[in-house]
């Protein structure tokens, strides 16, 4: 196959699968607070009770030994099967599955169950005051994730603008116990768009600069999501979930339903819960989770032989490990994003 072939053939997948850092929605520059990274094996594990002042324990279990080891993630049928818990909490929803896709090859149609992988980090850190004194009401608003990272541009929409009607792949992931934001207390619903950074625009204009194909490749990702505080919370499973035996006193619950291309959802979590030896601190324990398409991962060896492209292997930019991902926001790759966003936001709830 000629290299203008493979670069045709490959292109809708190459670019995509590099701003799929992106589709968390929530992505943050470096914080300015004195927090710092310490690395853990399992924040579960760690517990709560080693934590020290101004330092996040962070594990991202790309060295666990269910991850992959060329990319680190995990796959979803195997992080189901070990972490139940955390299926049931960070799911797009309760019960979400692998969906059903059609796929149309040499004119046939046919349908496959679409496979997935797990990027899951899991932060923890303390802050100097009592659980009772955090409202986060006050996060679930649009001027906080402003904050969170300029460059990221968000606009309120309604429930009728949730799930776009002409992506014929958005209704996969409706959720089947109500409809993404209803009008309820305490919970907004966000259109946010990222124009991608750095060299990866350059990427961008290679790529579809070099391929015939009539669906050029954005330069942009948009994603919907809906943010609000838990009304209600399942103390007996957030207890396993964070693994402190001390009661959830407040909940912050993003989840990205919608993503133009490259991952199928995401989730960030917070939970806050009072120190297991002081009640006037609080410990928070937060989530991000990405699914990504696993057939945006199946391209290592078609783009390794085409020199061109041998920097934009997919799994290599979505890690971080490209000459193409730099700075400190989304086209860092995953672990600098996830680790920059916690950091803000220990920050923020440090310093209010």
């Amino acid at each position: 196959m000629t290299e203008r072939a493979l670069v045709n053939e490959r292109a809708v997948w190459i670019l995509p699968a590099a701003v799929l850092v992106a589709t968390a929605a929530i992505a943050a520059p470096a914080a300015r607070g004195e927090f710092q990274i310490e690395e853990v094996g399992s924040v579960v594990a760690f517990g709560g009770t080693e934590l020290k002042q101004s330092t996040i324990a962070f594990a991202d279990h790309r060295n666990d030994e269910l991850a992959d080891s060329a990319t680190g993630l995990i796959r979803f049928e195997d992080w189901t099967r070990a972490r139940p818990v955390q299926r049931q909490f960070l799911s797009l929803y309760p019960g979400y599955v692998e969906p059903t896709v059609n796929v149309t090859a040499n004119g046939v149609t046919k349908s496959v169950n679409e496979k997935l992988h797990m990027y899951v980090a899991e932060a923890r850190f303390m802050l100097a005051r009592p659980p009772s004194s955090i409202d986060l009401a006050r996060y679930a608003t649009l001027p906080f994730l402003e904050r969170m990272d300029p460059s990221i541009k968000h606009r309120l929409i309604s429930a009728a603008d949730a799930v776009p009607l002409n992506d014929p792949e958005a209704a996969f992931n409706r959720n089947p116990e109500r409809r993404w934001c209803d009008a309820r207390p305490n919970t907004i619903c966000i259109e946010s768009r990222y124009h991608l950074e750095g060299k990866l625009p350059l990427g961008i204009r290679l790529i579809n600069k070099l391929t015939e194909s009539e669906k050029k490749v954005a330069d942009y990702l948009e994603f919907q999501s809906e943010m609000r505080v838990l009304p209600e919370i399942d103390q007996a499973g957030s207890a396993k979930l964070t693994g402190i035996n001390a009661p959830v006193t407040g909940a912050l619950e993003q989840s990205i339903f919608y993503v133009n291309q490259v991952m199928r959802f995401g989730k960030f979590l917070a939970l806050l819960q009072p120190h297991p030896a002081d009640p006037d601190k609080t410990i928070a324990t937060t989530f991000i989770v990405l699914a990504i398409k696993s057939k945006v991962l199946e391209q290592k060896k078609e783009y390794e032989s085409v020199p061109v492209l041998r920097n934009l292997v997919p799994a290599q930019v979505l890690m971080g490990k490209s000459s193409f991902n730099t700075g400190t926001s989304i086209s860092a790759g995953l672990p600098s994003y996830a680790r920059n966003r916690v950091k803000i936001i220990a920050a923020i709830l440090d310093q209010e």
